[in-house]
């Protein structure tokens, strides 16, 4: 195949997944607004377009013609470049996200724009560097607030990702792989009952994944670093028009990260929950988008948990937050270890 051609269809997917990113997270804002309306009681966004369906296009224009304002105590370098590192990063880890069907034209993957033996290890560095984001906004921004925020999302994100990346090692062992493709086909067998969740006996680490993801992505009830009653907004909070959106668009992007990599390890996929059960029917493009959309109601799914919580639990005290990290989430990840690796023995023996 020429290096052209390659290039070419490699540079249409990575336009093409960055649209479709960029738009869930619109419609993500758009969801939770309408969901948490309802919770509360009320409308949510209902003027703008049918439905309120171009809220999101009203915001987005609205956030790129605010005034953007520098403050003058600012250290400049750092203060533009922090909402760049956050958002960069939160864009970077869809590039390892297989969201269908292994698929080729002309020997190019067309569902995953990046297949690396390594993808769930690279998955894991980039998002954690994405806290250098934060760091460096609430110390550049000169102001007492925005450097509590930034500390408590530096304590938190270092704390929680222990527990994030132990929880993942049960389906590692399972699975005998890095690599996220590989982690769907061990759960791509019998339906539902080959899920790591279920067959796979991964429902503890299921709950730990679940609780270390909202804290890693600073999401109720885990949003200390941006507590509107103590910190004004945290570490944004010098922050106006696009570098404001850019932090916003960060947070939600890491929201369906979080969720697709939930989806890929722990509910097979974009495999068929009824396994072999049903047939495989229609043609070549019924094949082809029937994965996706399996992957794509797993991930709404794990967004519509995401806003459910936020609408309806409390939010933790921070002595609360680091000792439920440390003497509760870490030590049971540590026994989920153990009980997955005594299990695969016993099974293998």
């Amino acid at each position: 195949m020429s290096i052209w051609i390659f290039l070419l269809l490699s540079v249409l997917k990575v336009i093409v997944v960055t649209i479709i990113l960029l738009t869930a997270v619109a419609y993500t804002v758009l969801l939770e607004r309408k969901l948490v309306g309802r919770i509360q009681n009320r409308w949510g966004p209902s003027r703008v377009g049918p439905f309120g369906l171009l809220q999101p296009l009203a915001d987005g224009l609205k956030l790129f013609l605010k005034e953007d304002l520098m403050p003058e105590a600012v250290y400049r370098p750092l203060f533009v470049l922090a909402p760049i590192i956050a958002l960069a990063c939160a864009v970077m880890s869809i590039s390892m996200i297989p969201f269908g069907a292994d698929i080729r034209y002309k020997g190019v993957d067309l569902f995953q724009i990046s297949d690396v033996n390594i993808g769930l290890l690279i998955l894991l560095a980039i998002t954690g560097v994405g806290v250098y984001g934060i760091a460096l906004s609430g110390w550049s921004s000169n102001n007492k607030y925005s450097l509590l925020g930034a500390l408590r999302a530096s304590a938190q994100v270092i704390s929680y990702e222990l527990a994030l990346g132990l929880s993942l090692v049960g389906v590692i062992l399972r699975s005998q792989s890095l690599r996220l493709r590989d982690i769907v086909d061990v759960q791509a067998t019998h339906g539902l009952l080959s899920w790591n969740v279920f067959g796979g006996f991964q429902f503890v680490a299921f709950f730990i994944y679940l609780t270390a993801a909202y804290a890693e992505t600073n999401r109720a009830p885990f949003d200390l670093p941006e507590a509107e009653s103590e910190l004004t907004a945290g570490y944004h909070t010098e922050y106006s028009s696009m570098k404001f959106a850019m932090f916003f668009m960060a947070e939600y992007a890491n929201m369906i990260t979080v969720s697709c990599v939930a989806t890929l390890l722990f509910l097979g996929g974009w495999s068929s929950p009824f396994g072999s059960l049903i047939p495989a029917f229609g043609g070549i493009v019924v094949q082809a988008l029937l994965p996706v959309f399996w992957f794509v109601a797993k991930v709404f799914f794990f967004l519509f948990l995401y806003i459910w919580v936020r609408g309806t639990l409390p939010r933790f005290r921070y002595d609360q937050l680091m000792s439920f990290g440390w003497k509760f989430l870490m030590p049971l990840a540590v026994l989920n270890i153990i009980a997955t690796s005594l299990w695969l023995a016993f099974r293998a023996g």
